[in-house]
């Protein structure tokens, strides 16, 4: 349904009920992260903490949801747990479309339930139901119970946290419809804070198709280029996971906790190896034509001999380095077992990865012992870090509990600050070089996903802080408008700019089509003063020694070129705070 203002549910758990409420902001905020912003400044207070009641939990969609392809992620806005800052993360599945047809541009959740609680979200109805019986129960298990509670499909979405969630782990994402996640910096914690159990959106409401005669042909377009070019070949046959050769060729793929970048034994978990021996479906997110999401099996032993249990498991090439590469384990099965450890127990399966590399070589040099792990740890032993997965996420005890709420405080604890992968969080699976290192760690979201500085490293620029920051904040900019849309941003390279005035114009947006630049740099610029009115100062990330160790194809790291780099990353940061100081004195 188009329209200028933007629909949006609040809902205040406590009491069960909710407050429609329209609110104007689509010419200057689009959606997405632009309306999630736009909320969080509504209803959040960055100078409370993550976990009070009040502060909200939103889901937001976009003005092109539901009307072309590849728009078919939610943005999910919060305050982190991880840094309790202003926070984003983003998740396909089925949430986005059951969203467009509940008749909702966004959901605001506020408040704690009294008792654990399930919420069903529709567009004539709202329920807060009793799951007392699902609390404690893994993401799996959770799931099966609530698709019987709330049969559909297509257009329903079903959200959920697992136990890392209800303890309140800064690694508990929250899972959409099995196979995808709110993965990043703890969004199920503060649904478990909530009391929330689930969320289960039912989109029942129809619609008319746009009346616009540009409508269909600017679809059939956009559908031949992604499904009958090879534009997109690349995510629906080996997907990303085709990264782990080729960043293994580049010694740029992170190998036991990075003391490595190159293994040859990752070619037992490169992207053909799982196609040709545990690849079992494609699927694809409502309204995406794409089929990118790979999803793998494990076979276990069931009741008698000869008899197995398979399970299906997602996979990409984010999980296979963090649970892979990074812990030395290089067998596809192996691998697709360790990330559904992780998965039942709802944690972000990167961070969780790289927590347990550190507690292996922290293991390794004397500074923990199995009094702390439990079990022992050793990089190539799958087992152990299957079961150190469930310790994670229930925080078993002393240890588990503060390595779940990030790698950096557990080693001010105990030691082995230097070899700690964090870079503003657990590292993503890129060790390409230093524009990359400093674009996770002063990033917005400390995401891969935020700027291409992985692909910036590959590419023959000199070592200049000033341009590679002038790329790092335009591209930034360009995925900032993506996500307000909101795009998958494997779309990227369809959705050039050209497309995306045709498609708001189809639709009826002219006025926000003829001010992209404007829009995209308001809302970058917004994201970032929530972000630095919550305390984050880029000046004082850290960038562990670890990193200034590496060795890529290209040759070791920089530490001069690191450090301006962050200087001058810092310095633009901190711009945005001064534009809001001279906003409100008048100046």
């Amino acid at each position: 349904m188009m329209r200028d203002f933007f629909r949006v549910l609040v809902v205040d758990l406590a009491t069960g009920k909710g407050e429609p409420v329209n609110l104007e902001g689509r010419a200057t905020h689009l959606g997405g992260s632009g309306l999630a912003a736009l909320l969080f400044e509504r209803y959040g207070d960055v100078r409370k903490p993550w976990n009070d009641p009040e502060q909200p939990l939103i889901f937001a969609i976009g003005p092109l949801t539901g009307a072309f392809p590849l728009m078919s992620k939610t943005v999910c806005g919060f305050l982190s747990p991880y840094h309790n800052q202003y926070a984003e993360s983003h998740a396909g599945g089925r949430s986005a479309l059951a969203l467009r047809f509940a008749d909702l541009d966004a959901l605001v959740l506020r408040g704690r339930a009294p008792h654990p609680a399930f919420l069903t979200v529709a567009s004539r109805h709202l329920k807060l139901g009793d799951a007392s019986y699902l609390w404690g129960l893994e993401v799996d298990d959770a799931g099966k119970l609530l698709r019987r509670i709330s049969p559909g499909s297509g257009h329903r979405g079903i959200l959920r946290i697992g136990p890392a969630g209800e303890t309140g782990s800064a690694m508990a994402g929250i899972n959409v419809d099995t196979y995808r996640h709110f993965g990043r910096l703890g969004a199920g914690a503060v649904m478990g804070a909530k009391r929330l159990k689930a969320l289960v959106i039912h989109g029942d409401a129809a619609f008319d198709l746009p009346s616009s005669s540009d409508y269909p042909k600017l679809f059939q377009k956009i559908h031949q280029q992604v499904t009958a070019t090879p534009m997109m070949d690349k995510y629906h046959h080996l997907g990303t996971p085709a990264n782990v050769a080729v960043l293994n060729q580049l010694q740029a793929l992170p190998v036991r906790n990075l003391q490595a970048t190159h293994d040859p034994a990752a070619a037992g978990i490169s992207g053909e190896r799982f196609a040709e021996q545990a690849l079992l479906r494609n699927m694809a997110c409502s309204g995406c034509p794409l089929g990118c999401i790979h999803v793998g099996f494990i076979r276990e032993p069931f009741l008698e001999p000869d008899h197995y249990l398979y399970r299906q498991v997602a996979y990409d090439h984010e999980p296979i380095f963090a649970v892979g590469s990074m812990l030395g384990v290089t067998d596809p099965f192996q691998v697709l077992a360790i990330i559904d450890a992780a998965e039942r127990q709802g944690l972000d399966v990167m961070a969780a990865g790289v927590a347990l590399a550190w507690a292996t070589e922290a293991s390794a040099t004397g500074l923990i012992s199995e009094a702390e792990t439990l079990l022992p740890l050793q990089f190539g032993a799958a087992a152990g870090y299957r079961q150190a997965m469930g310790h994670l996420g229930r925080g078993r005890n002393d240890f588990y509990r503060l390595l779940a709420q990030g790698t950096l405080g557990a080693a001010d604890q105990y030691g082995g600050r230097d070899f700690a992968c964090v870079l503003g969080q657990e590292m993503a699976g890129y060790a390409t070089g230093e524009v990359f290192f400093i674009s996770q760690a002063l990033g917005f979201r400390h995401s891969h996903l935020d700027t291409g500085g992985y692909a910036y490293d590959q590419q023959a620029h000199p070592k200049d802080a000033v341009a590679a920051v002038d790329f790092l904040i335009q591209d930034e900019q360009e995925r900032v408008l993506l996500t307000s849309l909101v795009s998958c941003l494997f779309a990227r390279a369809v959705y050039n700019r050209e497309l995306t005035v045709a498609c708001l114009s189809a639709l009826g947006y002219g006025e926000a089509a003829a001010n992209l630049d404007r829009i995209a740099a308001g809302i970058q610029a917004e994201r970032w003063r929530l972000r630095l009115a919550g305390g984050f100062d880029p000046r004082q990330v850290p960038i562990p020694k670890r990193f200034t160790e590496v060795v890529t194809g290209k040759g070791r790291i920089d530490p001069d070129y690191l450090a301006a780099l962050q200087r001058e990353y810092s310095r633009r940061i901190g711009a945005w705070s001064a534009m809001e100081s001279e906003t409100e004195t008048g100046a």
